[in-house]
């Protein structure tokens, strides 16, 4: 095992540009930090795929970022990665930081009045055993209308807006009623990464009815936590730009997202990473 160092970069990932929500939120928390974020975009969806799938594929990226990048923390930007393989990854790999995410299931019920919490997903993120145990981890007064949104990460990876709002709004109106009042759903959790993206879409057709949770900002506190604890924070700017951007798929729609949703950076590079 190599020594870990505190100006190595945190590397970042998710089957495509969906975890760019979670680097917004970690660029923000961890300002003079420099990141690797890969979009597994030839291999993706994620959310659509069995889990033995997605497992081969985050143990493909974390051995490159780990091994071969020497990375100091690695961030799975994934709903569905983190439910099929953190737990695989951290057994194989103990010696570094490996934060995962889930629906922030947890806030929402904390805030929520009426008890009823709606949860869109992936498929896949909502039938794997991680979330099953989330589940299971809540109050018996707390009701759960979950909802899979299948097409709709896919639709935000290829900009196709048309299909967004279409199907945003249909799975919305799947969630039942909405709203402050008895029965009603009152929290509304945007279980994966993809969605956060489209957080002001949602809030507008939410238009007050219920309050919205995404799970970036709580995994970029948790990895600024690790960091610190283990004496890995950067203690000055990184010298170079903040993002190098990497994709195993069609370059040009990481690049659209990164130059909407980030500060500038590098163009992005392919990466042919084999399972």
């Amino acid at each position: 095992m190599a020594e870990i160092l505190a100006t190595a970069s945190i590397g970042v990932f998710d089957s495509g540009i969906g975890g760019l929500s979670v680097l917004q939120a970690l660029h923000q928390e961890l300002p003079w930090e420099h990141f690797i974020y890969l979009a597994d975009a030839g291999y993706a969806p994620y959310g659509e795929r069995d889990s033995a799938h997605v497992l081969r594929r985050s143990e493909a990226i974390a051995r490159y970022l780990i091994e071969s990048r020497k990375v100091k923390a690695l961030v799975i930007a994934c709903n569905t990665a983190t439910a099929a393989a953190v737990a695989t990854l951290r057994g194989r790999y103990p010696y570094i930081p490996i934060i995962g995410i889930e629906p922030a299931v947890k806030p929402a019920a904390a805030l929520s009045r009426t008890g009823h919490i709606g949860v869109l997903a992936t498929r896949s993120t909502l039938q794997s055993e991680k979330f099953a145990a989330l589940l299971a981890s809540q109050s018996p007064g707390t009701h759960l209308v979950l909802q899979a949104c299948d097409g709709l990460a896919a639709a935000i990876e290829q900009g196709d807006t048309g299909s967004i709002a279409r199907l945003a709004a249909q799975y919305l109106a799947a969630l039942g009623p909405l709203g402050h009042h008895d029965g009603a759903v009152d929290a509304l959790v945007l279980g994966c990464t993809h969605y956060a993206l489209i957080a002001e879409l949602f809030s507008s057709s939410l238009a007050g009815r219920c309050s919205l949770h995404e799970a970036g900002l709580p995994v970029a506190r948790r990895a600024r936590q690790l960091l610190l604890e283990g004496g890995l924070l950067r203690q000055a700017p990184p010298g170079t730009r903040a993002f190098e951007l990497l994709s195993t798929g069609a370059r040009h729609l990481l690049q659209a997202a990164a130059d909407r949703w980030l500060p500038p950076a590098d163009a992005v590079q392919s990466l042919e990473l084999a399972t």
